[in-house]
């Protein structure tokens, strides 16, 4: 019945129009009335304690990071590079999409920026070149959700802290999912347009490499710190973030220039502003996960799962589909904040490996960004490439089944995610 007044009372409120935070405390609420425990001061104990967190510090600067990365002109740089390397191969302007997708999403962590970014830049280049307006928004739809897989990662923070996971692992983990996605959407891209007959742009020679790359190379090596700098331990997660922020509002200012001292301040209140939404997620969020391990939510769901826990495989599975049908309704980060608390339970008790699930979790909600009908990437790409939804939606489609191929083969081949992982000594 716990679990019933909790889900009742989330989706009820929910399905009335509630934003998600306030959905969250109303849903805790109600299951402290159903326990007889109601008490205003653990709610707001909860809170307070939800948005305390070292961790989750990495939340602002990952957001102001990808703000100074898409004003002071890291991400058209390495657009650029993108676009000297195979720009020249048919269907060229599609894998600049790709492959500049899984160079940026290594500078913000962020979906919802990375799909501004190569919206504005790339969607009115390929219309030109004669792609199709649909297809070239919805493989860039597609390629921005690698942004919460390939580390760093907000979404892998998040999990991170309330699943009580290292952070550390789970953005090691993530590189090679990462690009195993952005393979499968190339593949899905050979496969769209091999009837196109759009001419590629000019081949460029060796010295416009060179000259792309030198000029890119501030922007192409910030993921090369974060990596290296993760591996080697000379900065935690958190501390990555703000050498990504601090090394990006150098770049931006006085090396590319691109972005006036004048324009922090706006810079500053929109990545506060975004800031201030996730933050509050969850600092709601926490109360809910409290009360869910105080009602005994997760052993319900543990009895109710039994019959697949002697099988991780298809245990996973059915997560997973869960997650799927979530993810059409919630958006990322909010899933993340309702479904851990209650799926980590599960996981431990079935014996799999938090880092693999995490990384399996994230990369389903990440492909979540693009499932209709509340797809916030695609909401992204619609109002900046000026577009119908619901012509994108069409056009989202081949790219996000291939996604989920990719998805089901983690699923089945557990080495593909945590290989890498164990190769680096971890």
């Amino acid at each position: 019945m716990t679990l019933v007044v909790f889900a009742g009372s989330l989706l009820g409120s929910m399905a009335i129009g509630m934003p998600i935070a306030f959905a969250l405390l109303l849903s805790g609420v109600a299951l402290m009335h159903y326990l007889d425990i109601f008490d205003p001061q653990i709610i707001a104990q909860n809170i307070i304690n939800g948005a305390d967190s070292f961790p989750l510090m990495a939340v602002p600067f990952f957001m102001l990071a990808g703000e100074l990365m898409n004003t002071g002109g890291l991400s058209k740089r390495i657009v650029n590079v993108a676009l000297a390397a195979v720009g020249h191969v048919k269907g060229g302007l599609g894998y600049v999409a790709i492959l500049a997708a899984c160079v940026i999403s290594a500078l913000s962590g962020s979906a919802v920026a990375d799909a501004a970014a190569l919206s504005a830049l790339l969607v009115p280049m390929m219309v030109r070149a004669g792609h199709s307006k649909a297809r070239s928004a919805g493989l860039i739809a597609a390629s921005s959700v690698i942004g919460p897989i390939i580390p760093p990662s907000i979404g892998f923070v998040i999990f991170g802290v309330i699943g009580g996971v290292s952070i550390t692992k789970l953005f090691l983990a993530g590189l090679v999912p990462g690009l195993i996605i952005g393979l499968a959407l190339a593949v899905a891209w050979w496969w769209e347009v091999r009837k196109e007959n759009v001419a590629p742009p000019p081949k460029q020679s060796a010295r416009e490499l060179w000259r792309a790359l030198v000029d890119g190379v501030w922007a192409l090596m910030l993921p090369v710190i974060i990596i290296v700098g993760l591996k080697m331990g000379v900065f935690t997660p958190t501390e990555s973030a703000v050498v990504a922020a601090v090394y990006s509002l150098f770049v931006a200012t006085c090396v590319y220039r691109e972005l006036k001292f004048s324009e922090l301040f706006g810079v500053f209140v929109t990545a506060a502003r975004m800031t201030a939404v996730v933050m509050f997620l969850v600092a709601a969020a926490l109360v809910s996960s409290w009360l869910i391990t105080v009602s005994d939510i997760a052993n319900d769901l543990v009895a109710m799962l039994e019959p697949l826990m002697g099988n991780q495989t298809l245990l996973l599975l059915a997560i997973m589909a869960v997650v799927i049908i979530v993810g059409t309704a919630m958006d990322m980060t909010p899933t993340i904040l309702v479904l851990t608390p209650v799926l980590m339970p599960i996981i431990k008790a079935a014996g799999i490996d938090p880092v693999y699930f995490g990384v399996l979790f994230i990369v389903n909600n990440s492909i979540g960004l693009i499932t209709p009908p509340v797809g916030t990437v695609l909401n992204v790409v619609s109002g900046v490439a000026r577009i119908s939804m619901e012509d994108l939606m069409k056009a989202v489609w081949p790219f996000m089944f291939v996604q989920f191929v990719a998805l089901l083969l983690m699923v089945l081949f557990p080495q593909l995610v945590m290989w890498p992982l164990r190769l680096m000594g971890h």
